[in-house]
């Protein structure tokens, strides 16, 4: 029995990531909901955290319990590999995919160090996006069409992040407006 058949209708979470001019933002909504109703509309989904005093922006979308223990994973892993978020993604998807606790895990991660952007997966995933855009979530389609269409523009990451999140959020009844975004540049 999969968490879907213990608790059906959980739905939320719209992540979107733009790399543009060696910058990249990471947005997420706040809406978390349970079948037709919201029940909070203030989640903070995207996180920064430094292990070993190097930055790392996340956003995840499914589990918010799931997600925590994977991010928690990950600092471990940047913790023994500082500064080497691609090994330390794989070392985490390889866990995430052998491991017999961590396998039920349902959750997903984007994740940047403002020079690589990578999608996690459950699967065993660690996928560099095409366009240097990517999206998770509920919404995430939306955001991603929305910020692929903005990419040619002459907005700025952060500008395409949260105009594609304000997109999916008029599209996608489980993607609300309430936005955490966070900005890292790469190391020059």
């Amino acid at each position: 029995m999969t968490s879907a058949d213990k608790f059906p209708g959980w739905h939320g979470t719209t992540i979107v990531a733009v790399k543009k001019n060696g910058k990249i933002a990471v947005a997420g909504d706040g809406q978390v909901s349970l079948g037709q109703t919201v029940i909070k509309g203030s989640a903070r989904k995207v996180r920064r955290i430094s292990p070993g005093g190097h930055d790392v922006v996340c956003g995840f979308a499914g589990s918010t319990a799931d997600a925590f223990t994977l991010l928690e994973r990950l600092e471990t892993k940047l913790e023994a590999s500082p500064g080497q978020l691609q090994r330390a993604s794989v070392e985490l998807a390889k866990d995430w995919r052998m491991d017999k606790y961590l396998r039920n895990l349902e959750a997903m991660l984007i994740v940047s160090d403002g020079t690589d952007l990578l999608v996690i997966t459950g699967a065993g995933d660690v996928l560099e996006p095409e366009y240097d855009v990517t999206a998770i979530g509920s919404g995430g389609n939306y955001a991603l069409a929305a910020a692929r269409a903005l990419a040619d523009t002459d907005m700025d990451a952060e500008a395409i992040a949260r105009r594609a999140l304000e997109i999916a959020a008029e599209i996608c009844v489980y993607t609300n407006g309430n936005m955490t975004v966070e900005v890292i540049s790469g190391s020059a």
